[in-house]
């Protein structure tokens, strides 16, 4: 059944959001900063794109990198043709670059994935089968969940999912019990939330871990885009992230980590590439990470990430950190001023997160909101519960809520867009009708269009 809506209740006038003390501009230049998009009624508007935690913009430094690999675009590792050696070469840069990045110590491997799901399902596979069992916080997103419970899983200890508590510090204590009570092999946590942006003390898990003889592992895909890593001075052990939101979607992620664990595993894919030799009866695999690379490698993604590593790197000292922070307390300060906003936190000492904010309007679909910023105002943010369920049912939205997220081509004007748009809805609700439809809410008649070029092969 469609069900139709053209206005919410009226709410009264919000105030303006207080000015922030520094108004930054984009960070980096990043491909798609002054796109214009088609709103519903007609006319274009300069896209605000604030949905940086699901995929974040290809850095321009990142996309110029690529155009000029890809001339040389051949065979890696196995051809002896000059751009067959050039490739090589740049493949296995990337892993220098990326090992730079993170902090990793000298002998961790650097193993290309396709995002972060996929490494950490390698990382479950390569579990020594009698390490003894996993501990996980209930405030995980999915790929940092699911992958622990399946049957691809080579360890037999069991998988323990530790209840987030009303605070950081009762939290860290109920993982210390949890640590303690039986072996583990390994303390699987998020290095900061996909919902809230909230970032966990890393160093201490590292040694909460250590002291029960378990190994550390980040799930850093939403670190890594927000915040330097030194893997050796946190004492993590492994990490992983992804390309698509560190500024590179070009179809490629990361593990980093020992060397003893994964060269012990069966291999991630059997095929080309991830052995020494091959009879009809045996076969001896490789080791390393080419033990885990089967058939030809994503070139471009991975010399993408190693640029977007290089060019985050050179930021000055604290550039980074202070440009989201600004943006991120703008957002916060001017939430606060709208009525029947709630704004989401897991602890109330969190740590300093990162720029990841996740609210709800009281009485209001997230999905219809989102809907209106986007065909109204040319504002995308999203909508859902984040592959993130339990937390979000933790939350107190277990139908989902809206997350706006920034990074480094976020501007000021795009928050101060947002702001003043949801003032408007709670003011007078859409200014258009809205069909509910498969489960999204759509704009009714949707007048928008696609660019020319994307009709032709739809």
């Amino acid at each position: 059944m469609t069900s139709i809506i053209s206005a919410v209740p009226a709410c009264p006038q919000a105030p303006q959001a207080p000015q922030a003390p520094e108004v930054p501009q984009a960070l980096l230049a990043v491909e798609g900063a002054g796109l214009t998009v088609p709103v519903v009624g007609g006319g274009v508007v300069e896209y605000a794109n604030l949905d940086y935690a699901a995929s974040a913009p290809c850095l321009s430094d990142v996309a110029e990198h690529v155009a000029r690999v890809l001339p040389y675009s051949a065979s890696v590792h196995r051809g002896a043709g000059f751009a067959s050696q050039v490739c090589t070469s740049l493949y296995e840069g990337a892993r220098r670059d990326v090992a730079r990045f993170v902090g990793a110590r000298d002998g961790d491997l650097v193993v290309f994935t396709r995002n972060t799901t996929d490494a950490v399902n390698l990382l479950a596979r390569a579990l020594p089968a009698t390490a003894g069992g996993v501990v996980l916080v209930d405030l995980e997103h999915h790929a940092n969940l699911l992958p622990w419970r399946g049957g691809g899983r080579r360890g037999t200890g069991d998988v323990r999912c530790v209840a987030t508590q009303p605070t950081l510090e009762a939290t860290l204590d109920a993982l210390a019990a949890e640590l303690r009570a039986a072996p583990v092999a390994l303390l699987a946590v998020t290095g900061a939330s996909n919902v809230t942006g909230e970032t966990p003390p890393l160093a201490r898990l590292a040694r909460m871990a250590h002291d029960a003889g378990a190994r550390f592992f980040v799930d850093a895909a939403q670190l890594a885009p927000h915040r330097p890593v030194d893997m050796a001075a946190l004492g993590i052990d492994y990490l992983a992230f992804s390309g698509h939101k560190l500024y590179a979607p070009f179809g490629a992620g990361v593990l980093v980590g020992p060397a003893d664990w994964l060269d012990s595993a069966a291999p991630y894919l059997a095929g080309g590439g991830a052995v020494r030799e091959v009879s009809t009866t045996g076969v001896d695999w490789a080791t390393g990470p080419a033990r885990h690379e089967a058939g030809t490698p994503n070139l471009a993604g991975a010399t993408a990430i190693a640029a977007a590593c290089r060019v985050l790197t050179a930021l000055p000292p604290g550039a980074w950190e202070r440009h989201e922070t600004v943006l991120r307390d703008r957002l916060l300060r001017g939430l606060g001023a709208l009525d029947d906003v709630v704004i989401h936190r897991i602890w109330p000492d969190g740590g300093e997160p990162v720029g990841v904010v996740t609210f709800s309007l009281r009485r209001h679909d997230p999905a219809l909101v989102s809907a209106f910023l986007s065909a109204e105002h040319g504002i995308g943010v999203r909508a859902g519960r984040f592959c993130a369920h339990p937390l979000l049912a933790r939350l107190g939205a277990p139908g989902g809520a809206l997350r706006a997220s920034v990074g480094v081509g976020t501007t000021v004007a795009h928050i101060d867009r947002l702001l003043d748009a949801l003032a408007t809805y709670l003011r007078v609700g859409p200014g258009w009708g809205y069909a509910h439809r498969d489960g999204q809410w759509q704009p009714t008649p949707d007048d928008r269009r696609p660019p020319a070029w994307v009709e032709q092969y739809a």
